[in-house]
């Protein structure tokens, strides 16, 4: 069940930091998660459009064994240079792989598709740098900003009909033999697809009858009667879920596939063509827990983080948001 005690998010994780920097012009922005101790990392991809960074250090037989940081960007593939911001930063302080002649810095990251929302610029390596060194362990800052600055939702019939969306976070605590165990998610939501509720089945942010108009429009349904309307490759939800509980390679990677069926619980359609969607695993500590708990627990972190991200994020480039003008 979903604990709310603290509800910091993704910083709930011991020895996890999240930066945000932002561009409220050009509408995007990058989060970058920190691994102050390094982290066991795993990663599943679901998406059909993605734009990734260093993924192959989350493959079980690659020599590392620990990355030190994960980037979520928006830029398409131009926000890609975010993570060398990160790597120099990191680099700066001595953080890395040991090479004998200096530590390299293993950061992973992955895109989203936000260009056009806004004027026509993406994250830059200055960029990544800049939230490397906003990381804190403090609340995770929610809605419009980072790598959810130009996140909407609902485009089947293109930008006018959608809704705006952004950054969301939330932990889940286990109980009994596991007390202590938490799982924590951070997801920008860039969806193609509606955002539902889990408990109810209902829409909360997605395709609109009508440009004016408040009322869903129902995705899923619109499909399955033949329509395409402004159907573009232009889209993807990023998560990142970390755990207290310690995991190897081939458990964190299976963490990262468990949790993506909290993104099939709250968006739909997903998994598209049109979505490069992405979800990240991060084991950063020593408690022991049973990863089939850990995986229930990451798919509710999950949701709940999508769900956040639509509900706090605010009216931003012609798009309403659930949280209102600013």
């Amino acid at each position: 069940m979903l604990a709310y005690g603290l509800m910091n998010g993704l910083t709930d994780i011991p020895g996890i930091r999240v930066g945000h920097a932002s561009d409220f012009d050009g509408l995007t922005g990058c989060t970058v998660i920190l691994c102050d101790n390094g982290a066991v990392a795993g990663a599943d991809v679901r998406g059909s459009a993605t734009g990734t960074v260093e993924m192959g250090l989350m493959e079980p037989d690659h020599v590392t064994d620990r990355i030190h940081a994960i980037v979520l960007a928006g830029g398409s593939a131009y926000g890609l240079e975010a993570s060398s911001g990160v790597r120099r930063f990191l680099g700066a302080k001595g953080i890395g792989f040991p090479t004998g002649v200096k530590p390299v810095p293993l950061v992973a990251g992955a895109i989203l598709f936000d260009l056009g929302l806004g004027k026509p610029v993406w994250p830059s390596r200055e960029m990544g740098e800049a939230a490397a060194a906003a990381a804190t362990d403090e609340p995770v800052r929610e809605g419009c900003v980072g790598a959810g600055a130009g996140c909407s939702v609902g485009k089947l019939f293109g930008m006018a009909r959608a809704m705006k969306s952004g950054i969301g976070s939330a932990t889940v605590w286990l109980d009994g033999p596991y007390a202590g165990i938490r799982v924590a998610a951070l997801s920008a939501v860039n969806a193609f697809g509606d955002v539902l509720d889990p408990a109810t089945g209902r829409i909360v942010a997605g395709a609109r009858e009508s440009a004016n108009g408040s009322g869903f429009a129902g995705s899923a349904r619109h499909l399955k009667q033949g329509v395409r309307g402004g159907f573009r490759r232009q889209n993807t939800t990023l998560c990142v879920v970390a755990t207290n509980a310690k995991l190897d390679k081939v458990s964190v990677n299976k963490l990262a596939e468990l949790a993506n069926a909290g993104m099939a619980r709250a968006i739909d359609p997903v998994w598209t063509q049109s979505d490069g969607d992405v979800v990240f695993a991060l084991s950063t500590g020593s408690e022991t827990a049973d990863l089939m708990a850990l995986g229930v627990a990451a798919a509710e972190a999950v949701s709940a983080s999508i769900l956040r991200a639509v509900r706090s994020a605010r009216t931003l480039g012609g798009l309403p948001g659930l949280a209102g003008a600013a």
